[in-house]
């Protein structure tokens, strides 16, 4: 099936549409590789009464531990809880077969916890505050 001319680009907030090509090009991309391994991750941090404070979340998929947020609230921040979830989150990476882990985050964040972590910087792309980029970092687990 041919389709020309009469197709139609606008702007879209959908997140049905933005669903439905996440499922699609996770078949494309199975299929091209042969592994079906995507699975979310995560360690969250409560408080004694059980209410989360803060945590880490992320998938694992193709080898890989994509790490996609991470919060704390600032007054734990520094406390140590950070590196254990992080750690408690990468033994189980591994567990599944994971060899690198992968993270995105802004150079007001927390680029110096992930390189005292053995991570390493392989991407800087500056954005539209002065002086702030997008840091890329990787670790071999």
């Amino acid at each position: 099936m041919s389709i020309t001319g009469n197709l139609k680009i606008n702007l879209s907030h959908s997140q049905e549409a933005k669903a439905r090509a996440a499922v699609a090009l996770y078949r494309y991309n199975t299929k091209a590789t042969g592994i079906d391994d995507r699975a979310p991750i995560g360690a969250e941090l409560y408080d004694p009464a059980g209410k989360v404070l803060g945590g880490l979340w992320g998938r694992t998929e193709l080898g890989l531990l994509f790490l996609d947020m991470f919060f704390l609230p600032h007054r734990l921040r520094g406390s140590g809880y950070g590196a254990r979830l992080l750690a408690v989150v990468e033994e189980e990476a591994k567990r599944r077969g994971c060899h690198r882990a992968v993270v995105e985050t802004s150079s007001f964040q927390a680029p110096g916890f992930y390189v005292h972590r053995g991570y390493q910087e392989f991407g800087r792309i500056e954005f539209g505050v002065a002086a702030h980029a997008r840091i890329f970092l990787s670790k071999h687990l």
